[in-house]
């Protein structure tokens, strides 16, 4: 028996031994295959690692080249999602399919010669009103307004046409001392005379005033006569509603002139000058060319679209002009370019107010597309010329532009309306859900008394009592336990209690604003995750704090108190969301 167990075992080993030596080189082969695999593997990675992107998954527009801790919340950063076909980060792909369907057109670059248009600039702009022909007819007296002969905007006017009848009751008393004074007219001129001339103030006329005294009649109603010739621009009164002395009763306007209004862009202004002629062309008479001379050139730009109002003034005798209507306006620069330059056709140009910009295609062999900022030159017509941005040969999208960058939006890439402003792709508050238990509800209940007292004291700009409520909000809120809280929760609080630190640590108030827009990012949606909160919180939002990107806050009032900018703009904001 026992000489067949030791058998049995020297097989075994004597199996084992050749199985090794039979496979053994075969393995180490197939691993040395697989490690050159592993290593090429690493490699490729290691290649695609130099250009990874970290990203916070709550706060997606934050994009940094290492990892590391999000500088809103706190959480530690995850790698962003890298484009499967090998694309740049701002580089867009779309299908044939949607390219047919949007007719996506392009064309390529080239160098335009100087010609007799070039150094001409094209202004847009619209048929205005002459305010300085505009008038008011005005009551002369308190009353109603019984019956009303001009009703209706665009109306004809005459001078000396009847406008309209008024019942008026300090009239009827007038006319009363007219007739008791008649008789006393020998005997006290003076007062005679000044009855008279009360009625005259109020713009009756010496027929009128004869009329009455001879008829010994008072009369109820009085005419108003229009005292300007022109066109009702705007009807202020009704039939039946009750005017006061020199209230308005209609707008008109004198259209034997007009004002055509150009908006002139901010690279045009230094080819801008009073005094300059400027040729007129309307989308009603194509074929015809007005002149005009610029009268006024407005000193103020406008923030908004990057312009100033550049006017003209028209003749208008034969009434071809209607304000509204769209004119353009053709002026000579005051350099003429020379020799060669680059031009795009209008239709590839996105203007932002601030930005101009254009799509490139960067790969002549498939439908990939790239944003590109230029700098315009003046405009020729239907082109621009681009005095920077493009290079001779690249080729643009010129028709569909917009579509094109509707599909950077839907894709997270940089465009039109999110560039440079990375908030574009925040998650929306209300989209955090968190999680929290009842007791650390409560507690955190008690958090907002000394926080809305903190708010307050930054509507009224103390920098000394958002110290002490700051100090305060703090303390509560790190008495609350969060040991059992998610990652992710507990992160929104940590930074919270770095903010407060900050802002209480703090005494200049436009510092102790700025942590208090991040502090608010993260307290804004623990509140919105709280239960049952009475009274009721109100998350308000300024548009223009923050630089423009904005900021929230938390109120028990719904009416606007903004604590970024404090008395300044005491009401800028609104409500987003109710708690």
């Amino acid at each position: 028996m026992k000489k067949n167990i030791l058998y049995i075992g020297i097989a075994v080993i004597v199996g084992l031994l050749a199985g090794w030596l039979i496979f053994g080189n075969g393995n180490d082969e197939s691993m040395n295959v697989k490690n050159v695999s592993d290593m090429s593997d690493n490699h490729g990675h290691d290649g695609e690692t130099a250009a990874q992107m970290w990203t916070c998954s709550m706060h997606p527009q934050i994009m940094q080249p290492e990892s590391g801790d999000c500088p809103i919340c706190g959480m530690d950063l995850i790698p962003a999602a890298s484009s499967a076909e090998g694309l740049a980060m701002n580089e867009i792909k779309m299908t044939e399919n949607a390219i047919a369907l949007a007719n996506i057109q392009t064309t390529i670059v080239g160098s335009g010669t100087a010609s007799d248009e070039d150094g001409m600039i094209s202004l847009s702009g619209k048929i205005a009103t002459n305010e300085e022909n505009n008038s008011v007819q005005a009551s002369y007296f308190d009353g109603r307004i019984e019956r009303l002969n001009v009703n209706y905007e665009g109306q004809k006017v005459n001078r000396g046409q009847l406008l309209a009848t008024i019942y008026a009751p300090t009239l009827v008393a007038a006319q009363q001392e007219l007739l008791t004074t008649a008789s006393l007219k020998e005997s006290q001129p003076a007062l005679y005379k000044a009855v008279r001339n009360k009625l005259k103030n109020w713009k009756l006329s010496d027929g009128q005033i004869n009329a009455i005294e001879s008829s010994g009649k008072v009369r109820d109603n009085f005419p108003i006569y229009a005292t300007v010739s022109g066109t009702v621009a705007e009807v202020v009164a009704r039939e039946g509603d009750y005017v006061k002395q020199g209230q308005p009763i209609l707008k008109v306007s004198n259209l034997n002139s007009v004002w055509a209004e150009f908006d002139g862009y901010e690279n045009q202004i230094s080819n801008l000058k009073e005094g300059q002629n400027i040729k007129v062309v309307t989308n009603a008479y194509p074929n015809k060319e007005f002149d005009a001379t610029i009268s006024f050139i407005n000193p103020m730009l406008d923030n908004a679209t990057r312009t100033v109002t550049v006017r003209a003034t028209l003749k208008n005798t034969d009434n071809l002009f209607k304000p509204g209507m769209f004119v353009t306006g053709k002026l000579k620069g005051a350099t003429k370019m020379t020799g060669e330059t680059l031009t795009v056709p209008a239709t590839a140009v996105m203007w932002t107010g601030e930005r101009s910009l254009v799509y490139i295609k960067t790969n002549p062999n498939e439908p990939i597309f790239e944003m590109r900022e230029v700098t315009l030159g003046n405009r020729n017509g239907d082109n621009y010329s681009i005095a920077n941005g493009l290079l001779n040969g690249d080729e643009i999208v010129t028709n569909g532009t917009f579509t094109v960058d509707a599909a950077a939006q839907l894709q997270g890439k940089k465009s039109m309306m999110n560039q440079g402003k990375p908030d574009m792709t925040e998650m929306p508050i209300s989209q955090m859900k968190m999680e929290f238990p009842k007791s650390f509800q409560l507690n955190f209940k008690k958090v907002l008394k000394p926080y809305l007292q903190m708010k307050d004291a930054f509507v009224s700009s103390d920098a000394g009592k958002v110290s002490a409520f700051a100090k305060a909000t703090s303390t509560s809120l790190k008495s609350v336990s969060i040991g059992s809280l998610g990652k992710m929760e507990q992160a929104h609080i940590k930074k919270s209690i770095e903010m407060l630190d900050a802002i209480a640590t703090n005494d200049i108030l436009e510092n102790q604003r700025a942590h208090y827009v991040i502090l608010n990012e993260n307290m804004v949606p623990i509140a919105m995750n709280i239960g049952s909160i009475d009274p009721t919180l109100y998350v308000q939002k300024c548009p223009m704090a923050n630089n423009n990107k904005g900021a929230v806050w938390l109120s028990t009032e719904q009416d606007i108190r903004n604590p970024y900018y404090g008395e300044q703009m005491m009401t800028c904001g609104s409500v987003i969301e109710e708690i």
